[in-house]
């Protein structure tokens, strides 16, 4: 903060709470309907015996109702529990000084907007970085988000040391984080103590697990995929990682968190010939909703097979090397390229270097390719 700014603020610790100012013309019918219909507690008035100022207090907020303030009536938003209320929540009230009332569910349902599939190339000598949370510079490898349904990010921290995060967790259906390039330190909820991620790891984080971003290399780099694209991200005070119990099997909204080591995984025949891939457990965590698996050459090629899929999602990030995607054109994919390949296109994988490595992930866990012709 510029420090002829700083001098008319004062210290923070010596504020002891904040008020909001709301016009009030009929402070007496506001009042009431403060206090009666939203369920506000009188905390200070003023004069008693004709009175023009008052606050109250409820619901995690002070508010100044003061007749003689002339500003704009305001927009309220009042979080409720969508559970007790009778019917469904109103939308929204106009309170007798003009402020918006609007009721929202607290706790929403994780909405997922109807997928838009289509063939998506993301190219990494043309993508825009952009500044994030907590200090962290983030590329979109989806940028139309496949309607909204889908995020894939690449993100990365220039500058090693300690990360400016906080104690947090995600409202999301998937979600999953691939070391790309460096390290990060990292500690999830009931998952014991900080850990590091190497190039080549994954962790997949179930839905509300808190976790936190410690520290980094400098020019880390990690690849995100979740879903859906446009999700809350919400901070956690009260809660200090690493935590005192310690229950890796838990489950998080029918999902388990999942560290894979890549230095402690195996290869398996890829479904396409001639490659080989690590499952980095994605499936298994998520019994089944999503799957993810890193791709390299596996010796000779072999002849090129037509095949398809009827998957939900298939995304592919190249890692290292070069690999040509050939559907009705062909897609020469680099280093730091992306792509998507929606169900149902006819398509072959072809002209892979021998430095390939490529992070697949699809929903469902299990992409099952269906040969042609």
């Amino acid at each position: 903060m510029p420090s002829a700014l700083t001098d008319t603020i004062p210290n923070a610790a010596a504020i002891q709470t904040a008020e909001i100012v709301l016009p009030c013309v009929d402070l007496d019918t506001t009042l009431r309907f403060f206090t009666e219909a939203l369920g506000f507690r009188v905390a200070a008035i003023y004069p008693a015996d004709a009175p023009a100022v008052a606050s109250v207090e409820g619901h995690g907020l002070r508010l100044r109702l003061d007749s003689g303030y002339t500003g704009a009536p305001g927009r309220l938003r009042l979080l409720c529990d969508a559970t007790v209320a009778v019917g469904a929540l109103p939308s929204h009230c106009v309170a007798p000084n003009g402020t918006r009332i609007e009721f929202v569910d607290a706790d929403p349902p994780v909405h997922l907007p109807e997928l838009q599939p289509e063939r998506v190339v993301t190219r990494a000598a043309q993508g825009a970085w952009h500044l994030g949370r907590a200090g962290l510079s983030y590329r979109d490898l989806i940028p139309g988000r496949l309607g909204g349904r889908f995020l894939a990010s690449h993100i990365r921290l220039s500058e090693g040391g300690p990360v400016d995060d906080y104690v947090h967790f995600h409202k999301v259906r998937f979600q999953m984080i691939y070391c790309h390039r460096g390290w990060v330190r990292v500690v999830y909820e009931d998952q014991g103590e900080p850990f590091l991620m190497h190039e080549g790891d994954c962790v997949l984080q179930p839905p509300g697990i808190r976790h936190r971003v410690l520290e980094s290399s400098a020019g880390m780099e990690v690849i995100e995929v979740g879903c859906p694209a446009l999700h809350e991200t919400l901070a956690d005070a009260d809660m200090a990682l690493p935590n005192d119990r310690v229950n890796p099997g838990r489950a998080f909204e029918g999902q388990r968190f999942v560290r894979h080591v890549a230095a402690a995984g195996s290869w398996q025949a890829w479904h396409t010939p001639g490659f080989k891939a690590r499952d980095l457990g994605i499936a298994e965590g998520t019994q089944g909703l999503a799957g993810a698996r890193v791709v390299r050459r596996a010796g000779e090629a072999a002849p090129l097979r037509l095949e398809q899929h009827d998957a939900e999602f298939h995304f592919v990030f190249v890692c290292d090397g070069a690999i040509t995607l050939l559907s009705d054109d062909a897609v020469r994919l680099q280093a730091g390229d992306a792509c998507t390949v929606p169900a149902g296109l006819p398509h072959v994988w072809a002209d892979a270097t021998d430095d390939l490595c490529l992070l697949e992930v699809s929903l469902p866990g299990q992409l099952s390719h269906a040969p042609l012709g």
